[in-house]
């Protein structure tokens, strides 16, 4: 089911209406399940069954941790953990095990088992975020959260993981976060409707207007590297940028709104993220809930910042390893990953530094090296895509060979500037620049808590829908992180 279609919006309303309609909590819950069963269904319907299995298996374990002994409790939470990850990896990450196996000893079998499961076996959509929040939620009850317990704590428990606004690509959710909401009210509240509405039309717009329409120029630009000159990859660079932005914070505003229009406030996951000074605050910024769960459920057991600076560096290391893991089974996320826990360490050495001596610290304070701050961070998070997007090396390692002094293929740049797109390459910079300039504009408005009152939102949300009708491209791209 197409997010963006005109269907997703009439089934979000018609089970928002019968939801509010029933009184019963639980009634409520069920209709809520069964939504998010069919939904999960019209997407992948031969891993239905998968899913409900962990959930049932997981809450199981979080009600035998209760009143146990510490040992018990360690042995349920690590068998639940072995479980979670043995089938995540199983299923995304076996056939890269496997051909990296084969690469390094000559195990010939490897490579046709890696064959074989790209050929007949697609990872379950949510794996990663579905296998996270239940490892989550395991390590909590172990810490002392009050497990889900009885028919309704398990009807609570399934309507918090498979909620079907955050089910394929989150926010991650805690389970304490939305238990806690579940308490019954007699109807919804306007002030969430309008916010909830808004949030949709907005997030669409960000993923069919501006998503959409920088991903085509991407696409086309990065199928054909041995073609495109220098200017023409670091334009697409910049567009993949703000592709990867509006397609996931647009994703994540419009399952916030839909989870206003049940009652649920899920949580934020982007704060501007293209404004921050320096790669310690880009990541505060960016997948604000994966950077909390690494934080809570990684950093902190391996020692967090307690043994030392050595150690810090050590973990910070560790942890960006596994968020570039965790986006996929490739090479180039795990570059990714080295690459931003290089600078997190190299950041937290300057900081380590600048608390010796003060007046070095002091130094970044006036605005005009705060400028250079934000640019010197953004150009190293803008560089730090190309292998994201590329995650085949030898697709990165061509794109830094040409992209310096390179001149396009003219046939190229008729295909794609006349053909396929009717645009020069200054029109779509300056495209992207308007972009650009509209973000730092939403960005000042939420640092000033200026907003638009509710009425207003109701107002804009059809015009954004229709803009979304007439600006969109014809053909939908899938949602980028669908794919992680």
């Amino acid at each position: 089911m197409d997010l963006l279609s005109p269907e997703y919006g009439a089934f979000v309303v018609g089970i928002a209406a019968l939801y509010w309609l029933i009184p019963q909590t639980q009634i409520r819950l069920l209709v809520v399940l069964t939504a998010s069963l069919l939904f999960y269904t019209l997407l992948q319907k031969e891993y239905v069954s998968l899913l409900l299995f962990l959930m049932a298996v997981n809450f199981w374990l979080g009600t035998q941790m209760l009143h146990r002994g510490i040992m018990v409790r360690r042995i349920l939470l690590w068998g639940g953990i072995c479980l979670d990850l043995g089938l995540l990896i199983g299923f995304k990450y076996v056939p890269f095990l496997a051909s990296t196996a084969s690469s390094v000893t000559g195990w010939t079998a490897g490579h046709a088992l890696a064959l074989w499961m790209k050929a007949h076996i697609e990872p379950p959509l949510t794996l990663s975020f579905f296998v996270f929040e239940l490892i989550a939620y395991l390590m909590d009850v172990y810490r002392g959260a009050k497990p889900a317990q009885g028919f309704q704590g398990f009807l609570n428990f399934s309507a918090y993981k498979l909620f079907f606004p955050k089910l394929i690509s989150g926010p991650i959710t805690r389970y304490g976060e939305f238990v806690g909401q579940l308490a019954a009210r007699s109807g919804p509240r306007m002030a969430d409707l309008a916010e909830g509405a808004w949030l949709i039309a907005f997030g669409a717009a960000k993923k069919g207007i501006v998503a959409d329409n920088a991903g085509r120029y991407v696409d086309l630009c990065f199928r054909s590297l041995e073609r495109a000159g220098s200017t023409d990859l670091w334009l697409a660079l910049l567009a993949y940028a703000i592709q990867i932005y509006c397609d996931f914070s647009g994703y994540i505003d419009m399952a916030r709104g839909v989870g206003l229009l049940f009652g649920f406030r899920l949580p934020q996951n982007f704060d501007f993220p293209y404004f921050a000074t320096s790669i310690t605050d880009f990541w505060r910024r960016w997948h604000m809930t994966l950077g909390a769960w690494m934080r809570s459920y990684l950093y902190i057991p391996l020692g967090g910042s307690r043994g030392g600076l050595f150690k810090t560096c050590q973990n910070l290391f560790v942890v960006m390893v596994v968020v570039g893991i965790w986006h996929g089974a490739n090479w180039g996320f795990v570059v990714w990953g080295v690459f931003h826990g290089v600078l997190l360490v190299l950041h937290r050495l300057i900081i380590a530094i600048g608390a010796l001596y003060p007046w070095l610290a002091k130094i970044w304070q006036p605005w005009p090296l705060q400028l250079l701050a934000w640019a010197m961070t953004q150009c190293l998070v803008l560089v730090s895509w190309v292998p994201f997007r590329l995650p085949e090396l030898r697709d990165s390692w061509m794109f830094f060979q040409r992209c310096w002094g390179f001149a396009g293929d003219p046939q190229f740049g008729v295909k794609i500037y006349v053909t396929s797109l009717g645009l020069t390459a200054g029109q779509i910079g300056a495209l992207l620049a308007t972009v650009f300039i509209l973000m730092a504009i939403t960005c000042g408005a939420n640092r000033t808590r200026w907003e638009l009152n509710w009425q207003t939102k109701l107002f804009l949300v059809p015009v954004a829908l229709y803009l979304v009708g007439i600006l969109g491209t014809d053909k939908k791209l899938p949602f980028i992180y669908f794919g992680f």
